[in-house]
């Protein structure tokens, strides 16, 4: 089994901005240990005559072309109509990423 510690859980964790409890550090411990040990498992399957896939449904382009609806756009004023919190014309909103990693 994949030994991961503390320690790398709480990197995980720090991360994705998470606190989390002792008794959920000792769960999610041994949860991602697990998951990891069913990832290596992929290394035992042989896939020498195996062709690289990057897509299997054989559809071409499922997406639409965009395009600009001008009768559904809100200008800026309006978007903004809702809110006291703005800067230099947009929302304002609390840093999502606190110190670089």
């Amino acid at each position: 089994m994949a030994k991961l510690t503390k320690g790398d859980v709480l990197h995980v964790a720090r991360l994705s901005n998470l606190n989390l409890t002792e008794d959920e550090l000792e769960m999610f411990t041994l949860q991602l240990s697990k998951i990891v040990d069913f990832f290596s498992e992929l290394s035992e399957i042989d896939t020498t005559n195996i062709k690289p896939t990057s897509q299997t449904t054989g559809l071409i382009n499922i997406l639409r072309d965009d395009m600009v609806m001008s009768d559904r756009m809100l200008t800026q004023n309006e978007a903004l109509s809702g809110t006291d919190n703005t800067y230099n014309g947009m929302f304002r909103v609390p840093k999502v990423l606190k110190n670089k990693i």
